[in-house]
């Protein structure tokens, strides 16, 4: 067996190489190769995915969270050579939703599973973006999604907690956010807080925005919550860390193949907890995109 090894020095807990060290022997032990390839810049385990050549190994393999696997997936599908190799995932980010969709969050448990060899297969969407073609695993979010996102930049020394004073804020701010949405063929039309589409069922550290998604149903869980007050928007960001915000009356669940979404005033994205994109938005699942090593 022989594996890439993608580690990032300085990205998300910043304890990329103190992982390394640890679940190396496990790949030793079991008589795998890695070539560790450190990356250097934002956007580096893409161009590695997207570049490098994959004859002669078994899995394409990174100590990270979601923006890590982002940039291994949309590396990988954007191929010229259309080869792919299955993904690796150790857990080492901030924020590890799909991680958390496969209980493991230990990075030593993830490396023995990788070596176990066993294959999952991963739904992705294809995101057409006002032209722009991204990959999403993970989630798609507009509307508040976004805002907080961007919102809680500025408040990075708070650590995990500037997520739930952006919240606050950006819920205050109480914006319009008219738009139509097309969900495999049928058109809804409103003003809407945020709308939410999930290949996982976790968002962020543990939020469980779409409880029944699966990552390899062919389908996207899509939330769409209209405009309602500022005390019921921050009564369901309460309610999201265990799932109930389902049973809500201001969400709507839909899983479908595809949909678009036109806002009135076009806005970024938040594509597995990246800011990236713009509206107007087309998205298509790719059912069984790529395999996972689980």
């Amino acid at each position: 067996m022989k594996y890439y090894l993608a580690v990032n020095p300085q990205g998300g807990t910043k304890k990329g190489l103190d992982i390394l060290e640890k679940v190396r022997p496990i790949f030793e032990k079991a008589g795998a190769e890695i070539v560790v390839k450190e990356t250097r810049y934002a956007g580096h385990a893409r161009n590695m995915a997207h570049e490098l050549s994959y004859e002669g190994y078994d899995g394409f393999c990174a100590i990270g969270g979601d923006g890590t696997m982002h940039e291994v997936i949309n590396g990988m599908l954007s191929r010229k050579d259309e080869a792919k190799l299955p993904i690796g995932l150790i857990t080492g980010g901030t924020g590890n939703s799909f991680m958390h969709d496969l209980d493991c969050l230990d990075p030593i448990v993830a490396a023995k599973r990788i070596i176990t060899g066993r294959l999952r297969d991963l739904d992705v969407a294809r995101v057409d973006a006002n032209g722009e073609i991204i990959y999403g695993f993970n989630i798609i979010g507009w509307g508040l999604p976004t805002d907080i996102t961007m919102t809680a930049e500025k408040f990075r020394w708070l650590g995990e907690q500037r997520y739930n004073l952006a919240a606050v804020i950006e819920v205050m701010k109480n914006k319009p956010r008219l738009a139509r949405i097309c969900i495999d063929g049928r058109t809804v039309a409103g003003d809407y807080g945020f709308i939410l589409a999930c290949n996982t069922i976790h968002t962020g550290t543990a939020m469980k925005a779409a409880p029944l998604a699966r990552i390899d149903d062919g389908l996207i869980d899509l939330l769409t919550v209209r405009k309602a007050g500022r005390l019921k928007l921050l009564s369901l960001f309460g309610k999201i860390f265990s799932g109930a915000h389902v049973g809500d009356p201001a969400v709507v669940y839909h899983q479908a193949k595809e949909f678009s979404l036109i806002p009135q005033e076009d806005h970024p994205l938040n594509i597995d907890g990246e800011i990236l994109g713009n509206t107007p938005i087309h998205v298509k699942m790719m059912p069984k995109a790529v395999q996972v090593l689980v």
